[in-house]
């Protein structure tokens, strides 16, 4: 975090323990206390109990349109900032009767969605779970049952409260097509979401009507839909990735070679297992990739002999893991249930392991995860 003034951390330290007696636990009133201090920062010269909502609106709004957040980061915040008016200052904002105004030009969109757009931002998560616990714990167990993945499970839950929050806390059975086409176009002309970002919120919501509440909510396709961009693709040259792969080192440096070398994808490089490398042929198995496919690329000759000596150093790892009683690495579901005894042999550990372990969030196993992909963009970032 950059530069705090004493004065903001003198009043979180003090502070620190009666927000983790509220109930908050520890880690997550840590959280709370960093946004907290970003968003006192965020405005110079202006005390905390000085502040209009609109100044909440636009901290949150601008967290949603930098790189590098994603929506439960947002979700976090929101909480945080909701926490620290209510619950740790006692002052009350008046957050519900004062909405700001920018970016309310759509003609479509009904003039009570002025509240509506304020809930989609503010709403407490617990109020959303408290009134809606049944109805995530069944889209959480289609979302399994189908296999999809955590990432997506995340998102779909987020979107499924953010459309709920738009609606004040309505259940979803009493919204149809009309309310769905609302907020789509909300999305689309008052947000000024992506293309892609719109098109995984409608994803989202039909999941839920289709699948989770099995129900027809109607024809929404004529939605006001956010224009993908066009883009040409930046290209580096050889010579200015031999620059930047100088500018590395140690394992950020061992990935991007093989990001370059082999053409893997972020996510398939991190979630490397040590059986996918084949030194002998030279080839990199690729499973479940993009599109739950299979496939196999080359592997780097210049990276191997890096490689073998990486692998020594993660074989250590994995022996004291193992010896400490760890549950092992995660597996596919219907292949540890066929091989229990997997998740704890070395040939499925991953290549590029976490520093610690970590509680499984489905499982809620002890594990050793893969490296997350963030510490490598931050690395290439810097270089």
């Amino acid at each position: 975090m950059k530069q705090i003034s004493n004065k903001v951390n003198k009043l979180w330290i003090d502070g620190y323990e009666a927000v983790v007696e509220s109930g908050i636990p520890e880690k997550t009133a840590e959280w709370y206390a960093n946004w907290a201090q970003k968003f006192a920062v965020s405005i110079k010269g202006k005390p905390l109990r000085s502040r209009a909502p609109d100044d909440v609106y636009s901290f949150l709004a601008d967290l949603e349109t930098q790189k590098g957040f994603e929506a439960w980061q947002v979700d976090q915040a929101r909480d945080a900032l909701i926490f620290l008016y209510r619950d740790f200052l006692k002052f009350d904002l008046k957050l519900q009767k004062q909405v700001g105004e920018q970016g309310r030009k759509s003609t479509k969109i009904k003039k009570d969605n002025e509240e509506a757009e304020f809930l989609d931002r503010v709403i407490s998560k617990s109020d959303l779970m408290s009134k809606h616990a049944k109805l995530y714990k069944q889209l959480q167990s289609e979302l399994r049952m189908r296999h999809y993945s955590l990432r997506t499970e995340q998102a779909y839950k987020s979107w499924v409260g953010r459309f709920i929050s738009f609606h004040g806390l309505k259940s979803p059975e009493k919204l149809g097509a009309d309310e769905i086409r609302d907020y789509l176009d909300y999305l689309a002309q008052v947000r000024n979401v992506s293309g892609g970002t719109q098109n995984q919120a409608l994803n989202a919501i039909a999941f839920l009507y289709n699948q989770v509440l099995k129900v027809d909510p109607g024809s929404f396709e004529e939605f006001v839909r956010a224009r993908r961009p066009r883009r040409l693709p930046e290209v580096l040259t050889q010579k200015e990735v031999h620059k930047l792969l100088k500018c590395m080192d140690g394992i950020s440096y061992l990935m991007s070679g093989l990001l370059y070398g082999s053409g893997l994808r972020l996510m398939e490089c991190v979630r490397l297992r040590v059986k996918d490398l084949d030194f002998e042929r030279q080839q990199i198995m690729v499973r479940d990739g993009k599109g739950q496919k299979d496939r196999i690329t080359v592997f780097p000759e210049k990276f191997a002999p890096l490689i073998k000596d990486h692998l020594k150093y993660v074989k250590k790892i994995f022996d004291q893991d193992i010896e400490a009683g760890s549950d092992g690495v995660y597996m596919w579901p219907a292949l540890e249930r066929k091989y229990p005894n997997a998740p704890r042999e070395w040939i499925w550990q991953y290549v590029f392991p976490a520093t610690k372990l970590s509680i499984d969030p489905r499982s809620r196993k002890v594990r050793r995860h893969h490296i997350h992909e963030s510490s490598l963009q931050k690395a290439v970032k810097a270089a």
